[in-house]
């Protein structure tokens, strides 16, 4: 339920950001302009909301989530719940982060850790 809940709270998050952003996008030099690294940064950041937040839906509804309920892979679940979470979190906040400050560009490997660590313990449960 936990990723059911987080993943519909950043679908909304991106619906949001990217109508705040729209109202900014006209201007050739929002951000540095089209192709400039903040802009870049912030569109990444907005669609790793959305994109995330459907990977959290979809872990939710899956038969693997369902499993949390039988002890033995309760923690196996609780690892790909949390990295999840924790990696639709870090995402959009790293790539929002980094456009703001270029040297937070280095923290990226953390949520990717993260989101691979999830995927990889939601293929070892199988469905």
């Amino acid at each position: 339920m936990m990723n059911w809940s987080f993943g519909w709270g950043m679908i909304l998050t991106a619906f949001v950001s990217g109508a705040f952003l729209g109202l900014f996008f006209h201007r050739d030099d929002f951000l540095g302009g089209y192709g400039s690294f903040r802009r870049r940064l912030v569109r990444l950041g907005h669609i790793a909301l959305a994109a995330l937040g459907m990977i959290n839906i979809l872990y939710a509804l899956s038969p693997v989530a369902a499993k949390a309920t039988v002890a033995p892979s309760a923690s196996q679940v609780d690892v790909a719940s949390f990295g999840f979470l924790l990696g639709g979190l870090g995402m959009p906040a790293v790539c929002f982060l980094s456009s703001w400050r270029s040297g937070f560009r280095y923290l990226f490997p953390i949520p990717v850790a993260l989101l691979i660590v999830a995927v990889i313990q939601t293929l070892r449960m199988g469905p």
